[in-house]
């Protein structure tokens, strides 16, 4: 079945996000802010080591050394500055907090003065990635959802500590991935070609540069705006190709 894929990861963010908030229930403020800065510490070493994983090359020429990629380390701050710039234009962090201030009037979570943060937080957090576009093409393609079940397990995992900590609003992460995750999964056959090894290389490496933003933020609140640096992860798959 062909977007099984996407079904099987919003059910597993929904599911993670419903048992962290029966968690929640059970743990005092203290602890549920001392696990937000442990989730943001975690998120931040997947962004790190992301993006380490893509700029760090090892040379065995004359002895086995690690060095920085020049290539990629020029990429990525091409992208960030130029995607930076296009996002703050477009301002689509504040669009991401509208729609989040939407979601939180139409559930009736008012009160909730963390359902904003949460929605955005696990939304960038869950939505940005290569697997997200790989497992999205393979499930267009070949009716191949394991990526995107693999990708759904982690998330569960990711969405149940923020939801411990930031309530209601991370469930709602899930509607985002569903829409991103269906919108590549249906025209994958036009999308497969222009994802070349490098394109998703290039991709890896802008998108866990902004998870590690996200993991900041948890720690340090508003340091980034990782929504305004989305175009980032566009253009770096145009670089692939120039």
């Amino acid at each position: 079945m062909i977007g099984l894929g996407t079904l099987i990861n919003v059910a597993c963010i929904v599911g993670g996000g419903a048992v962290g908030l029966l968690a929640s229930s059970v743990v005092s403020d203290r602890l549920q802010q001392a696990l937000m800065r442990a989730c943001g510490l975690c998120v931040i070493f997947v962004g790190a080591a992301g993006t380490l994983q893509h700029m760090l090359v090892a040379t065995i020429a004359t002895d086995a050394s690690i060095a920085p990629s020049t290539q990629g380390t020029m990429m990525l701050l091409v992208s960030l500055a130029l995607g930076t710039v296009a996002g703050e234009l477009l301002d689509i962090d504040a669009r991401f907090e509208t729609l989040g201030e939407w979601l939180r009037d139409k559930t009736g979570s008012s009160g909730d003065t963390r359902f904003v943060d949460g929605f955005v937080s696990a939304s960038l957090t869950v939505c940005i990635g290569a697997m997200a576009i790989v497992g999205s093409i393979q499930d267009g393609l070949s009716g191949d959802w394991s990526t995107l079940a693999l990708k759904g397990a982690l998330d569960a995992v990711i969405v149940c500590s923020m939801a411990a900590s930031m309530g209601r609003g991370c469930l709602f992460a899930a509607l985002p991935v569903g829409v991103l995750q269906g919108t590549v999964t249906a025209p994958a056959t036009l999308l497969h070609p222009i994802m070349t090894t490098a394109a998703l290389a290039n991709l890896s490496l802008a998108g866990s540069a902004l998870i590690f933003c996200v993991g900041v933020n948890l720690i340090w609140p508003r340091t980034f705006k990782p929504a305004n640096m989305l175009p980032a992860v566009a253009i770096a798959v145009v670089c692939a190709f120039v």
